[in-house]
């Protein structure tokens, strides 16, 4: 299979911790193809299908130089058997054009994973308030009193960002 992951600056990923590298690396083992992509290199003239500027790569199995790129060109999304949608945190208006920009490459046949309109409706650190009857004492708010309030009738509590990932700016 090709697949297309649509991701954060591979250049960046931390590989002793990314999710995606780990999918990336057990689909080359399985001998998929592997092709990267940003969401803000994806396009939708009229007329056409969404495109995105993609790069073949191929993962070395070295902690440095763990991957090599091929020259960057442009593919409609369409044309892969899978497209996976794995850009981290924040949740932006970048992430959200490109949801809309993934669901109308659904429509032209693409295989969007996971599936854009869910990726928009439910996002991950907000999937708990559908399961309110497993979860303590929560807040949702961007309001400081409400959290001082919060605070006074809990005492000890976890602060945590929506839009974090990996750890980062939560606090207790």
């Amino acid at each position: 299979m090709n697949l297309l992951f649509i991701a954060d600056p591979v250049e960046h990923f931390k590989i002793y911790k990314d999710t995606t590298f780990a999918m990336m690396r057990e689909a080359q083992r399985r001998g998929h193809a592997l092709a990267v992509s940003e969401p803000r290199h994806m396009h939708w003239q009229r007329g056409g299908r969404v495109v995105a500027r993609v790069r073949d790569i191929t993962l070395t199995g070295h902690a440095q130089d763990w991957f090599i790129a091929g020259e960057p060109r442009e593919v409609a999304l369409a044309e892969y058997d899978a497209v996976l949608m794995r850009k981290d945190p924040p949740f932006d208006s970048e992430y959200f054009y490109a949801t809309h920009l993934l669901e109308q490459a659904e429509r032209e046949g693409a295989r969007v994973f996971n599936k854009p309109r869910a990726l928009r409706d439910h996002p991950e650190k907000l999937a708990i308030l559908e399961f309110p009857q497993f979860i303590g004492p929560t807040l949702v708010t961007r309001d400081a009193q409400d959290i001082r309030r919060f605070h006074a009738e809990h005492g000890d509590i976890i602060l945590k960002p929506l839009d974090g990932m990996g750890g980062m700016g939560i606090f207790r």
